[in-house]
């Protein structure tokens, strides 16, 4: 693969990549915009080795979930349930500004009701249904096995609707 052949794809993958950070980190665009640069940064540094055994969408997704896990270590939350009580900077994706009240409350709730789920939970809904990522996929970016990823999209899929249902 060359130089130009990567920045080809960094560029058709970026926002989902940038859209996956900010709902692991509750809406926090900022911190998200800084976790995909460094994951694009360290994907360019090592762009020679990706192999092609997978998708490349999935090769940097699984560079960009480390760098949010490394980020969670450092910040003494590897194992902590993220919360969204201050959601003050939760807006909606990057979408037109000329979005509607409406739509920044929707995702505001469809934020904090993700975050009601666990740190596993949470990671499989936003690649499964959020980035249309395989089950295949979500286990080569998080490490997970097939059987622990269903489990986590089957009680993330419950407690989304129970959490909504309340609204």
């Amino acid at each position: 693969m060359t130089k130009e052949q990567f920045i080809e794809m960094i560029t058709r993958e970026q926002e989902s990549l940038r859209r996956f950070l900010r709902g692991l980190c509750s809406g926090d665009g900022f911190r998200a915009d800084d976790l995909a640069q460094e994951a694009l940064l360290k994907a360019y540094l090592s762009f020679e080795r990706y192999e092609g055994r997978s998708r490349f969408s999935t090769w940097l997704f699984r560079i960009a979930f480390n760098c949010w896990y490394d980020s969670q270590k450092k910040r003494g939350k590897e194992f902590e349930w993220l919360s969204f009580e201050d959601t003050s900077s939760v807006g909606p994706p990057d979408g037109p500004a000329d979005s509607s009240m409406d739509v920044i409350y929707e995702n505001q709730q469809l934020y904090m009701a993700i975050g009601n789920l666990s740190l596993q939970e949470q990671t499989v809904i936003l690649l499964f249904y959020i980035e249309e990522k395989s089950i295949k996929e979500i286990e080569i970016i998080t490490g997970m096995p097939s059987g622990t990823i269903r489990s986590h999209l089957s009680r993330g899929r419950r407690r989304l609707k129970e959490y909504l249902e309340t609204l």
